[in-house]
């Protein structure tokens, strides 16, 4: 037990921060973010993405309930998340985007979605000067584009139906891809497209039979070049302040133009 509490108390205190931020009523799209994205956000991403809260009719939100089922986030929160969000549209909450430049000329995008711009406004800016940067326009450092992530095993004849997904991808609309993720028995492959080319990538996706889960599909700000090298220091105060965003309950998703 002494070996094994400090790690267990880790997990519980993780599982825990899953499951109380499904209750929340923010939360939209990742090109780089901090690595534990939230339940309600990657949720309120895919019914923005597929117009539906109904996974029968949305197979980018049936991707994500299953994927937070497999988390063991608990069906009741994955309904009250659906039901948040409803109501959220309902009351008309408005989708916001800030541009800020932060030290080391690092662009960042800060997407929220709230029932009060002021609130939200100074909220955002507060926590953006407080680290030394500044709302300035950066859009032109990212352009837009469509994201389809998905998950192979690695099996028997796995390069060949790698190559044949990426050939089906492709020709489906894909303009570029690349590999997110692996280890001894999965890899997980990000698609990139045009936006108005999502909807068809996400579908050949799923229907290829040749990946084992859609894990996302969303619209996604790309750095339009990769920066330059920052130090570690800088890359520090960078995750410190994408982190306290991310924190915010109005913010869904920021995106920066260096990696974290």
């Amino acid at each position: 037990w002494s070996k094994i509490k400090e790690k267990k108390g880790a997990n519980d205190s993780r599982k825990g921060a899953l499951y109380s931020k499904a209750h929340r009523v923010s939360v939209v799209p990742q090109s780089y973010t901090m690595p534990f994205v939230t339940l309600q956000q990657d949720i309120v991403i895919a019914v923005r993405t597929g117009g539906s809260v109904d996974p029968e009719q949305n197979t980018t939100l049936a991707a994500v309930m299953k994927r937070c089922r497999s988390q063991g986030v608990p069906n009741d929160n994955i309904e009250s998340a659906l039901k948040k969000i409803a109501g959220a549209k309902d009351r008309g909450d408005q989708h916001l985007t800030y541009e800020v430049m932060a030290p080391g000329s690092i662009g960042l995008i800060i997407e929220c979605l709230s029932d009060n711009i002021n609130r939200t406004m100074h909220a955002v800016r507060n926590l953006v000067t407080g680290h030394g940067a500044r709302i300035a326009p950066v859009k032109f450092l990212f352009s837009r584009k469509g994201s389809v992530k998905v998950a192979l095993d690695k099996q028997d004849g796995f390069e060949t139906k790698l190559d044949s997904l990426i050939e089906h991808m492709l020709d489906s609309g894909a303009e570029d891809f690349k590999e997110t993720a692996a280890n001894d028995t999965e890899v997980e492959m990000e698609f990139l497209c045009q936006p108005q080319d999502l909807a068809q990538v996400t579908a050949a996706a799923s229907g290829s039979g040749l990946c084992r889960d859609l894990l996302a599909s969303e619209l996604v700000y790309s750095p339009v070049e990769e920066g330059e090298a920052i130090d570690e220091d800088t890359t520090q105060k960078l995750a410190e302040l994408v982190q306290e965003l991310e924190d915010h309950d109005d913010v869904l998703r920021v995106w920066t133009t260096h990696s974290i």
